[in-house]
Formats: structure tokens, C-alpha cells, sequence
């Protein structure tokens, strides 16, 4: 008897179009290794490190996240800062609650905020877990000031 050959198809031609097979962009291998480094890194500091990564921030999102993380930390003391995927993010717990994803380190059009599963958003069936930021005005800021206090409660 002989051997079975092996038949299996590589990932790239997996799909039958014979075209290769997209992977992660340069953005989200960069945001992995962040991640790859925080698990390794002892993060007795947490504010320290979110605040380095807002101030090297492009201004526009630069101005988001430092009001962002003002509204956090007097909306939800109990957060902690910490970086996550190498964005500023807040957890309780251990967990993360919630982060801001700067429009430019993924080169998007907006910035985003968004909120993990571990936040008590639950509303029904369908709820919003991300908000589109272009800009923050008073009435976005107290939006996100009581979706942060809903979040951890």
C-alpha cells in the first residue's frame, strides 16, 4: 500500500478564486504586538502609560483623549487607566470597560469610543457598544459622561 498524499489546500488558495488571501494591515500587527507587550509588562502605572500615549497623539485626537480621559476619570473613579492594544483604555477589575481607538493610528476618518463586553450597557436586544467621534461638544461629553456611569454600575 502506499501512502495517502496529501491533499489539503494552503490558506491563500483556500478560497477558490486563486487570489491570495488579505491578513492583518500593518496597523493591526503594530496594535498586536502593542498587546503582546502589555501582557509582558508590569503595569504598576497605568495612568502614566495611557498618558504617554495621549500626548503622542496627533493633536485632533490628542484633544479627544485628554478630554475623554477627564470625563472618565470624574465620571467612573473606580476605573483604572491602562493601555490595551495601544490605545488608551479604562478597566474595572482587571477588565476592560472601555477605550478610545485614535482616527489616525488606524488611519479611519473618525476616532472612536467603545465599550467592552464587561460594560453593563445592556439594553433589550440591540444596543450600541462604539460611537463615531469627530468632534467632542457639551452634549457629546455628557452622553459619554452617563454611558461611562451606566458602564460600571
Amino acid at each position: 500500500m502506499s501512502p495517502k498524499t496529501d491533499t489539503r489546500k494552503s490558506a491563500k488558495s483556500a478560497s477558490g478564486t486563486g487570489k491570495a488571501v488579505k491578513g492583518f494591515t500593518d496597523e493591526e500587527r503594530a496594535a498586536m504586538k502593542e498587546r503582546a507587550q502589555e501582557l509582558k509588562a508590569d503595569k504598576a502605572d497605568g495612568e502614566s502609560d495611557v498618558l504617554a500615549k495621549i500626548a503622542g497623539m496627533p493633536k485632533p485626537d490628542r484633544a479627544m483623549a485628554e478630554r475623554l480621559h477627564a470625563i472618565i476619570k470624574a465620571s467612573a473613579p473606580a476605573l483604572s487607566p491602562r493601555t490595551w492594544y495601544g490605545m488608551p483604555a479604562y478597566a474595572k477589575d482587571g477588565n476592560v470597560v472601555c477605550f478610545f481607538q485614535s482616527a489616525h493610528k488606524f488611519k479611519t476618518r473618525y476616532a472612536t469610543f467603545g465599550f467592552s463586553d464587561k460594560a453593563n450597557l445592556d439594553e433589550g436586544t440591540v444596543w450600541p457598544v462604539a460611537f463615531a467621534l469627530k468632534e467632542l461638544t457639551a452634549a457629546a461629553e455628557a452622553r459619554i459622561g452617563a454611558l461611562v456611569k451606566k458602564a460600571v454600575s
